[in-house]
């Protein structure tokens, strides 16, 4: 049992990784400076971020240990999150990729910039 959760486990990082390289490749294409690098070719880790602009940082991060989701602005931390809510923050950073304009205020997705 232990094994085949150990498995499932490392599957689960391994298809977050290349969801998280996948997302700041569509990131950069919006437009805003994104990254995600992995250490080795094993897929076990990753380090995403994405400047939002007006020095608004997000950092997330995944690997075997654990996911992490830090919000930065103005280098102070507004939140950290993880696990599950690391993850639920995340799909609102991947939701921003389906609106033609978006932008990002705190951990909230808004509609339009002004």
């Amino acid at each position: 049992m232990f094994q085949r959760l150990a498995h499932q486990h490392r599957q689960f990082v391994q298809d977050l990784v290349m969801n998280l390289q996948a997302l700041a490749i569509v990131l950069e294409r919006r437009g805003y400076l994104a990254s995600c690098y992995t250490c080795g070719d094993q897929m076990n880790s990753a380090s995403f971020m994405v400047s939002l602009g007006n020095n608004h940082l997000i950092r997330f991060l995944v690997s075997d240990y654990g996911i992490t989701w830090t919000e930065m602005r103005d280098d102070r931390e507004l939140m950290k999150l993880e696990g599950a809510e690391a993850i639920h923050q995340l799909q609102e950073l991947a939701n921003l990729v389906k609106q033609p304009t978006p932008v990002i205020s705190g951990s909230k997705v808004l509609a339009k910039r002004g």
